[in-house]
């Protein structure tokens, strides 16, 4: 069988696969009829009972947990109520926590109001200026109160939405000037290079290293940290955003060992497209990329290494430093695509040397020359033209291409005649 070592493996594949999708199918049945499996507390750690030696937990180390997971207490915001929220209030000044109790639980309020005020204060470090601007204006913020059993403390959690906006079209971006960063996205290393509103690289290409490998953690890390100095070098020179690719690589990983087989090709293409985390990296980049006031643009991915190395690559290379790859060509390519550019160059205008730049460019005007012997003298400013005639001379006048006559001689006749 083409893909698999034998017969029953490939059986064993299907029987897994056939197992998935009856199990896919009764979780969206239950979804569709609006009555969906809840476990408070997580599912995993309900099944973790039942095997306690295989987690290396005890019974009452895992009823504890339990009870943690299983103890919080929500309340949702509101506009306009005091601070965002008025069954939980966060004081911004002194960091007192103040709850609403319920009418039967009154006679337990040590605060005005039937409020119960906890002995502890608290302090937010993370989006603390957007916290403090949300509850001066009174908009809602949602308090989640956990207990966490392994350092054994509380927590106040603070969460809100965000303002949906509407995101720019390349061509509100190419209008007002933006520069964006395009990135082009490969398995060991991310190519960038800087693009300004006409499509013309900024300054020099450049490559990131992503070290993808080791536990889940740690890969989540390194890609976390590619992105954090990818975003810094955009901000740096100025952009508006990042361009990067809308890859999709679910179709190549559910048929690739079907198609591929195997062998070493197969094997090297299902690790190349394993080593491209571009959903990870595109969920990832725009949480970042929001929070640096930074858009993220993903573009259709068709033929930008293919045009960009066919029509940037010599270019790029003229001007920068390094070795130009395809990668980079590519990057520059999305980011004129994220603009409304086309991928190609305009045919005839080349990179023109510093010593060249006054000369005229490729199919502009240019003089119409004279028949050899019949040049006047140079005309200065100021000197009037001699004749009856207002019209400056044939000669003087800009032609675009020069006429082309055929002549030839005349049957009987030495006269010649143009055609």
């Amino acid at each position: 069988m083409r893909g698999y070592a034998d017969e029953a493996e490939r059986q064993s594949k299907q029987r897994r696969l056939q197992i998935l999708g009856a199990r896919l199918v009764e979780v969206e049945a239950r979804i569709s009829s609006g009555r969906p499996t809840v476990v408070v507390g997580g599912r995993q750690l309900l099944k973790q009972r039942h095997r306690l030696a295989d987690v290396d937990l005890t019974v009452e180390e895992w009823q504890e947990r339990w009870d943690a997971a299983r103890l919080f207490l929500t309340a949702d915001g509101e506009s306009g109520a005091p601070h965002g929220n008025y069954t939980i209030t966060a004081d911004p000044d002194c960091g007192a926590v103040a709850i609403a109790l319920p009418e039967p639980l009154r006679h337990l309020a040590n605060a005005p109001r039937g409020r119960y005020r906890l002995s502890c204060t608290v302090t937010f470090h993370h989006r603390r200026e957007e916290w403090l601007d949300r509850i001066t204006a009174n908009k809602a913020v949602r308090y989640d109160i956990v207990h966490d059993p392994h350092r054994d403390r509380w927590y106040l959690d603070a969460s809100w939405s965000a303002t949906p906006v509407r995101p720019p079209a390349p061509e509100d971006l190419a209008r007002a000037g933006a520069r964006l960063l395009g990135v082009d996205i490969n398995a060991d290393h991310l190519a960038a290079c800087v693009v300004d509103a006409h499509g013309n690289p900024v300054g020099q290409p450049f490559t990131l290293s992503t070290d993808l490998s080791g536990p889940a953690s740690r890969r989540d890390g390194q890609l976390r940290a590619a992105i954090t100095e990818l975003l810094t070098v955009a901000v740096e020179h100025g952009c508006s955003g990042v361009a990067i690719e809308n890859l999709d690589f679910a179709e190549a990983r559910a048929i690739g060992r079907e198609t591929m087989g195997r062998g070493r090709r197969g094997k090297r293409f299902r690790r190349t497209v394993a080593g491209m985390p571009t959903a990870k990296f595109r969920e990832r980049l725009r949480g970042i990329a929001h929070h640096r006031g930074l858009i993220v643009v993903a573009v259709d991915p068709a033929y930008t290494s293919r045009w960009g190395g066919r029509h940037w690559q010599n270019p790029l290379q003229q001007q920068a430093r390094i070795t130009v790859t395809r990668h980079h060509c590519a990057s520059l390519a999305i980011g004129r695509r994220a603009l409304g550019h086309g991928l190609r160059r305009r045919p005839g205008v080349t990179r023109r040397r510093p010593e060249d730049r006054l000369g005229r460019a490729t199919g502009q005007a240019v003089p119409r020359p004279g028949a050899p012997g019949t040049a006047g003298p140079p005309r200065m400013p100021g000197t009037p033209h001699t004749g009856g005639k207002t019209r400056v001379h044939r000669r003087d006048q800009l032609a675009l291409s020069l006429p082309f006559k055929t002549v030839r001689k005349a049957a009987g006749s030495g006269r010649f005649e143009a055609i």
